[in-house]
């Protein structure tokens, strides 16, 4: 094993936990203020901050403009790249705020929301925020190092949350919420700052934004849609119906979204630029998605399965009575949400070889689904428009994983018999977790929480065992070459940036 394959693996186990690490601390760190703060406030509270939501994502997107996703993509950047970057996102985020500045009053007025106005303005200075730590956590990723990112993650998310929590306290409403957001960009900013090594000199060059812009813009493109239609529910809803259902629904995403960016974007955060170092290499690639898809679905199928289960008692027990109309909405969330990990896998692919073209492709057509499926299910209620998001998420999938084929041939109904174990086995645990409800009825939520989650636990690990799944064992591997430090071996195969054994 050749002295550059061995490092990238440990790299990648090293990034592997310690991104980890990074998405549980830090949703750890960030779930309790936020329980705090939803007894504290009202769901309307909450919903007139999801309101703004597309607005500063959008912006937010521009402010990267494609670049991060190209500099991890681009094998040799120099000093001067790194610096051109920096300070386009800088100029990127200056005139984004000035935009929103302007732009504040109508979209109040697109709400029927006056208080939309000064909360638009002093959200709009997170994106400012950001732009002097963006370069510095694109760097920090394409080297695996998410060691420095947790710290300065939770250490800005521990602060601004006891900030928030305060503000709460003593009657700051819905203001809580805009300080605690910009609490928590300024601090990380100044932690990565501090933690970093790279510093920006004099230097900038449009012939270095030029050499990213072909890749880049067309990220760009594909994110900017990714956002809108993301958030594009959070302005129809608040449009279309209030701002209570909107709070509802937005604490039912915010719980959905703490498990994908545990599991899922865990694996792709790091997976992306350790298999863009080796794009080239066909079967490694392969190997490797294979292996992400395995590890990645063993632990999102049966946590989205079990949260469906749990929802009632989870969201009651957490959150308070008054938000039991989101139990509905994140259980069809969850189903929706299913596929996610294989979509974002195929979607890598097309970014690690270079495809952005077809990327922005996929997307103008998946995107496009979800404005329809609203305009038609909106009638129905907000539980009508996720129902029809669960069979666009299907579509999804088949439409991401079209070209998986011809790049690395890696098929769907290959991927489809790798991940099938963890989404059997995932399935007959909820199904056993049901039964087990059923007699509970009476029994106090905490306690119900508590039996449930040991049942499907126990129910899950027990058939995988029995079948000796492949992904168990493999997972297993990991720990083990973690704790060992050792290559990951498992079966007799001779690993190379192996995270499960080859097929």
């Amino acid at each position: 094993m050749s002295p550059t394959t061995d490092n990238l693996k440990q790299r990648t186990l090293s990034g592997l936990f310690w991104n980890l690490g990074e998405r549980v601390g830090l949703r750890i760190v960030q779930f309790l203020p936020t329980i705090l703060l939803a007894r504290l406030l009202a769901p309307e509270q909450f919903g007139l901050v999801g309101m703004v939501a597309l607005f500063i994502a959008l912006a937010q997107t521009f402010l990267d403009s494609g670049f991060g996703v190209a500099l991890i993509q681009k094998r040799d950047t120099t000093h001067t790249d790194e610096c051109s970057i920096f300070y386009f996102n800088i100029l990127v985020g200056g005139v984004t705020v000035l935009v929103l500045f302007f732009a504040a009053p109508l979209i109040a007025a697109f709400y029927n929301q006056p208080l939309l106005i000064p909360l638009t303005r002093w959200l709009s200075l997170d994106i400012l925020l950001k732009s002097f730590s963006l370069i510095q956590t694109t760097l920090l990723s394409r080297a695996l190092d998410f060691k420095t990112q947790i710290k300065a993650n939770l250490f800005a998310t521990l602060c601004a949350g006891v900030v928030g929590v305060a503000a709460a306290t003593y009657g700051l409403g819905v203001w809580s919420l805009v300080i605690q957001i910009i609490v928590a960009t300024l601090l990380r900013t100044v932690a990565l700052w501090r933690l970093s090594d790279w510093r920006p000199a004099l230097r900038f060059s449009l012939a270095s934004l030029r050499g990213m812009f072909g890749f880049g813009s067309r990220m760009l493109v594909s994110g900017l849609l990714a956002v809108f239609f993301d958030n594009f529910y959070q302005a129809f809803i608040g449009k279309m119906f209030s701002a209570a259902p909107l709070g509802y629904y937005t604490r039912a995403a915010s719980m959905r979204e703490v498990v994908i960016d545990t599991t899922s974007n865990t694996v792709g955060r790091v997976m992306y630029p350790a298999l863009a170092s080796i794009q080239d290499d066909t079967a490694r690639l392969k190997r490797g998605y294979r292996q992400s898809a395995m590890l990645s679905t063993f632990i999102h199928f049966p946590l989205m399965i079990g949260l469906a289960v749990v929802a009632q008692p989870l969201i009651t027990l957490l959150f308070s009575a008054r938000w039991e109309e989101s139990v509905l909405f994140f259980q069809l969330m969850c189903v929706a949400g299913l596929p996610y990990p294989l979509s974002v896998i195929n979607l890598d692919i097309l970014k690690v070889k270079g495809r952005s073209d077809l990327f922005l492709r996929l997307e103008l057509i998946k995107r496009s689904l979800i404005v329809i499926n609203a305009l038609i299910a909106y009638r129905w209620g907000i539980s009508a428009i996720l129902l029809g998001q669960v069979g666009i998420s299907g579509i999804a999938y088949f439409l991401n994983s079209f070209y998986s084929e011809r790049l690395i041939a890696y098929p769907m109904k290959a991927q489809i018999l790798d991940v099938l174990p963890s989404f059997v086995f995932s399935g007959l645990m909820g199904g056993g977790m049901v039964l087990v409800s059923l007699t509970m009825q009476s029994t106090s939520d905490f306690l119900r929480l508590l039996t449930l989650t040991g049942v499907g636990i126990g129910l899950y690990l027990a058939l995988n065992w029995f079948w000796k799944s492949e992904s168990l064992f493999g997972v297993m591997s990991i720990i083990g070459a973690w704790k060992t430090r050792l290559p990951v071996k498992l079966n007799g195969a001779d690993p190379e940036v192996h995270l499960l054994p080859r097929n």
